[in-house]
């Protein structure tokens, strides 16, 4: 482990950090090769990550704000802090940086009028002329990205920098304790942290950061939900994986290996007692598709792929499968769904979001490994909203229950309609407390709340 003194200068740490990160990517170039060549993946944007080549800001007369969000989970989020802070200040402009292929797809699509660019590695050279190239007004980072070059590099060009919707899980707390004089002067480079519980602000201060300066807002996650079953993009989604009215639509979302395996068997059983049940399944990696899709030709099943819009002739005595495997789209898909699983539980990734679900009044399921969303969880789980499954056996139990009993499936989906309902408000307190960071509003900064 790398240990700092107080003694060491900017220079010598910037250097230092320069080593590992080296190494660590000479450690990694042959899964970074793999990943290339079987999935296509790393090919983009490599003159801004390795040059720090980010857009050059031309003109002073507004401010510019640069968000980074890591991947399509985080910029999905910004959608509505870009517009909330737009209500509030008209002048204001954007650069989006992301660090995946898929979110800088996604915040193309999305976030019509930023900018947006990939986020340089954090090597001393590549953040200071990117740094020097964007000359934001402020920077503000998505849940928690700290890179102890890039921070350092900000400070030093006297740039504000926040943190917004932060957590923490366990795993990340315990792994930061246990290197907390590396990671504290990163933490007392921030000027504002807005965090989502009260627990991820203790963890924050406990770990360096200056308690007058993190505020407990709320998950922005809440607020981002989309309930309306009518929009277009869902019924689009409808036509195009053909499903009739008299169907029961079990979506299963943010899927991971083996989980695509276990909703297909699952799936092969569940029709013997809902024979006019459909699966649709979306990947959480969305290059997976061919793999998939072969999954499900192997157990017998058609399958409608939403990358390939030109659909073979299928045979009618066979079920069809519907692979949602394009970026972008799970959040309307939702609203196809009389039941839901999500994925990513079952591993060790952690969960992904069972908000978006939950918001649409449908009965919600996910595996026991769901740390990443701990708290939300705990809400959910105390409300009686959502399912949590052990194995297998549970999650095709939930399933059948959820279509015989839709009753009891209504109630649990009403509980947690309500629940998100009560939660939403972050968005506002959030670009409220950016804007007043910028200087551009004279408003107390909002009060803390006990969101969880």
């Amino acid at each position: 482990m790398i240990e700092f003194s107080s003694t060491e200068s900017p220079a010598v740490k910037g250097i230092l950090f320069n080593l590992v990160y080296i190494l660590g990517i000479l450690c990694a170039l042959p899964w970074l090769l793999y990943r290339r060549f079987r999935y296509g993946k790393y090919r983009e944007g490599w003159s801004q990550k390795l040059g720090g080549e980010l857009p050059i800001r031309t003109s002073d007369a507004n401010p510019l704000i640069w968000i980074h969000a890591v991947s399509v989970g985080e910029v999905i989020q910004l959608k509505q802090i870009v517009d909330g802070m737009r209500s509030l200040d008209p002048s204001l402009e954007f650069l989006i940086t992301t660090t995946t292929e898929t979110g800088f797809q996604v915040a193309k699509e999305k976030l019509a009028g930023c900018q947006v660019s990939y986020f340089p590695l954090d090597f001393t050279w590549t953040v200071r002329k990117a740094l020097q190239r964007v000359r934001p007004s402020m920077i503000v980072l998505v849940e928690l990205e700290l890179w102890p070059n890039f921070l350092a590099e900000a400070s030093r060009s006297k740039i504000p920098v926040a943190v917004i919707n932060g957590r923490m899980s366990d795993q990340s707390f315990n792994g930061y304790r246990k290197i907390r004089s590396l990671i504290k002067p990163s933490l007392q480079d921030l000027s504002l942290v807005a965090v989502q519980s009260e627990e991820t602000r203790n963890r924050f201060v406990e770990l360096g950061s200056r308690s007058d300066l993190v505020h407990v807002t709320g998950s922005i996650k809440f607020d981002g939900v989309e309930i309306d079953p009518s929009n277009p993009n869902a019924l689009q989604l409808r036509d195009f994986f053909q499903l009739k009215e008299s169907e029961f639509v079990w979506v299963a979302g943010s899927t991971q290996s083996p989980e695509e395996e276990m909703v297909l068997d699952i799936y092969l059983r569940v029709l013997n007692h809902l024979p006019k049940s459909r699966l649709i399944i979306v990947p959480r990696h969305p290059e997976r598709g061919t793999e998939i899709a072969e999954m499900i030709e192997r157990r017998g099943f058609n399958v409608i792929r939403r990358s390939s819009p030109s659909q073979q002739l299928f045979d009618e005595s066979r079920k069809a499968v519907g692979l949602l495997d394009t970026v972008g789209e799970l959040k309307a898909c939702w609203a196809l769904a009389d039941v839901a699983f999500v994925g990513g539980s079952f591993g060790n990734r952690g969960g992904q979001n069972m908000i978006e679900p939950a918001a649409h009044g449908i009965p919600v399921s996910f595996g026991p490994n769901t740390r990443n969303f701990r708290q939300v969880v705990e809400l959910l789980l105390k409300a009686e909203a959502v399912k949590r499954v052990a194995d297998a056996t549970e999650l095709e139990e939930f399933i059948v229950q959820s279509c015989k009993n839709p009753d009891e499936a209504l109630a649990m989906g009403e509980r947690a309609k309500d629940l998100i309902s009560k939660q939403q408000g972050a968005t506002k307190t959030t670009c409220q407390l950016l804007l007043n960071l910028l200087g551009r509003n004279t408003a107390a900064a909002p009060e803390q709340s006990n969101a969880a």
